[in-house]
């Protein structure tokens, strides 16, 4: 493996873990950690989904869904419903709790952005993301493939 590659693999590491502890402090107040975040900004856009169905859309395993939703619905930012078609599925819903707080969690991620952005112009920012898109599809589809 090149230089640059490897250099791509740890790069992208170091950045999620270190937005990772930033949003571990800055989600403490709200009882919930960075892992979860994406439960609920997944769920604001797709209220009524299905466990299994959020699940496969965050990329995560049934186990670790299943736990971290228990602990967002223990926490009163989630609540479940019985599907109707599916008695052994239950879609998931966000309370007035997580409603409330959904828009303070986007300003401690829009702060995150800007500071990790400070310095990127808005052409930079386009290219850095339309590669990672696609590193992204290729990835997912190599996942895929193998299982």
């Amino acid at each position: 493996m090149d230089v640059e590659s490897m250099n791509l693999i740890m790069i992208t590491s170091k950045i999620f873990r270190y937005k990772q502890m930033y949003l571990e402090k800055a989600l403490k107040k709200y009882g919930l950690s960075s892992g979860s975040s994406p439960y609920l900004f997944n769920l604001e856009g797709n209220e009524g989904i299905s466990q299994n169905g959020l699940s496969k859309e965050l990329g995560n395993d049934k186990a670790m869904s299943a736990r971290t939703i228990t602990k967002l619905v223990d926490l009163g930012y989630v609540y479940r419903e019985q599907d109707e078609k599916d008695s052994r599925s239950y879609k998931l819903y966000l309370t007035e709790k997580a409603k409330e707080v959904l828009p303070k969690i986007h300003e401690d991620v829009q702060t995150l952005m800007s500071l990790i952005t400070e310095d990127v112009s808005e052409a930079e920012m386009l290219i850095t993301m339309q590669s990672l898109k696609k590193i992204l599809i290729n990835i997912r589809r190599l996942n895929e493939f193998e299982n």
